[in-house]
C-alpha cells in the first residue's frame, strides 16, 4: 500500500502492478490486502535551520554576475545618500561591499523562485512595488 498525505492526514491508496498511480488514488481499496512494492517512497524530510551562528547585515544594494559555473551576487551599502552638503546630486557614488555570495546556477534558479513568490505574496498585501 502507499500512503498519501492529504490535509495533514495519511490515507492509504492500494496500487497494483498494471495500474498507474493516478488510477489508484481513484479506485476502491481492494478487499484483500496488497503486498508493499520493494522499493518503497522515502519518507517526508524535515529541515532544521541552525541559526546559532547567523548574522544580520542591512544591504540596500545589490549586483550580480555570472559565469557558466556560477553566479555571484554582491551585497552593500550606499552611504552617499548620508553624506552633508551632496544635495543629492553626487558626481560619485560609493558602495561598501559587505557581502560576495557565489551560488551555483542551480541554486540561484531556486533563489529566483523564492524571490519572485515572496514579492508576489508582499505586493498582494501592501501593493504593488514600483
Amino acid at each position: 500500500m502507499a500512503d498519501k498525505a492529504t490535509n495533514g492526514h495519511a490515507t492509504e491508496t492500494a496500487a497494483t502492478p498494471d495500474m498507474p498511480p493516478a488510477a489508484a488514488a481513484a479506485a476502491p481499496a481492494p478487499a484483500a490486502p496488497v503486498a508493499a512494492p520493494a522499493a518503497a517512497a522515502p519518507a517526508a524530510q524535515k529541515l532544521r535551520f541552525d541559526m546559532a551562528n547567523i548574522k544580520s547585515t542591512y544591504c540596500n544594494v545589490c549586483n550580480a554576475t555570472s559565469t557558466r559555473e556560477e553566479v555571484v551576487i554582491n551585497f552593500g551599502v550606499n552611504k552617499t545618500w548620508d553624506m552633508p552638503g551632496n544635495n543629492g546630486a553626487a558626481k560619485e557614488m560609493e558602495v561598501q561591499l559587505e557581502h560576495r555570495i557565489i551560488l551555483s546556477p542551480y541554486a540561484a534558479k531556486r533563489l529566483q523562485d523564492l524571490l519572485s513568490r515572496l514579492i508576489s505574496e508582499h505586493e498582494q498585501r501592501y501593493g504593488e512595488l514600483r
